[in-house]
């Protein structure tokens, strides 16, 4: 059964107040004449699984998940893609008449956006939530010599008995990509010498490559470190940018307007992916 127009899409977390997604998708909706809308749908864990199965019936065609979200969504759909079975997160639901497919683009656009291919690089991915499993995982595939560290030190292990990497306790020596895919630096007040130490980073020089995927109005207090330090920065916006290009391209079978998309992406809001 056809959805009503418009068709709605969305993207789900908590909190999810000052994400970005719908103003960078809005923009490049209008850029490809498309009469869609997309949501920002605030939903804690508990309600997450009965709302997300009751959007198709209201219009919506698909949907982005974020945090807390994105290993509960792969558990709610009726199938997933490779990738995203593989990583065993979704950040990325696409609603059809055969049910609920399961996708994730975080990995791919984390990709696309580094500075140079990661092969052959020894990479630390910091988190091992959604976000760090879908960047260990890249990073593995892409044929990087992956680490990762967690806070809390048995998750990190699990992920790396897991996907068959490393876990460190902390980050004593400068890899060439460190990754961070965990919530430190939405805090804008912390300072770098607290940002390093909450995150378990020993290190006296930035590594070649940071990726810090929280961004928000300011500089994170990671990537001013890193900058200073002469680090090749890739923010958060341009991982969103191209994580969220390739959801669209999914959902409407056009190809994305990333110039449209950047120049949206780049206003308002505060997220991490």
């Amino acid at each position: 059964m056809r959805a009503p127009e418009p068709r709605l899409l969305g993207v789900a977390g908590c909190p999810i107040g000052h994400s970005r997604s719908p103003v960078m998708h809005a923009a490049a909706l209008r850029e490809l004449g498309l009469a869609w809308r997309y949501f920002k749908l605030p939903l804690p864990p508990e309600l997450f699984a009965e709302t997300v199965r009751a959007l198709p019936a209201v219009g919506y065609v698909g949907l982005n998940v974020t945090v807390p979200h994105k290993e509960a969504a792969l558990e709610i759909a009726d199938s997933r893609t490779p990738t995203a079975g593989a990583v065993g997160a979704a950040n990325t639901l696409t609603f059809t008449e055969q049910g609920i497919e399961a996708d994730n683009t975080d990995a791919p656009g984390l990709i696309a956006a580094l500075d140079e291919p990661p092969g052959g690089r020894r990479a630390l991915v910091l988190g091992a939530g959604g976000a760090g499993r879908a960047a260990a995982w890249a990073l593995r595939e892409a044929g990087a010599d992956v680490s990762v560290w967690n806070r809390t030190p048995e998750r990190g292990r699990d992920l790396a008995a897991e996907f068959g990497i490393a876990y460190v306790e902390r980050a004593a020596g400068a890899p060439d990509v460190v990754v961070n895919a965990t919530s430190v630096g939405l805090d804008p007040d912390i300072s770098e010498e607290q940002a390093l130490e909450a995150l378990g980073l020993r290190v006296r020089e930035p590594p070649a490559t940071l990726v810090d995927l929280v961004y928000g109005e300011h500089e994170t207090a990671l990537t001013a470190w890193a900058r200073r330090g002469g680090s090749a920065v890739v923010d958060g916006l341009e991982v969103l940018v191209h994580q969220g290009a390739l959801s669209l391209e999914r959902w409407t079978g056009r190809g994305p307007p990333l110039a449209a998309m950047r120049a949206a992406a780049a206003h308002g809001g505060l997220d991490i992916r």
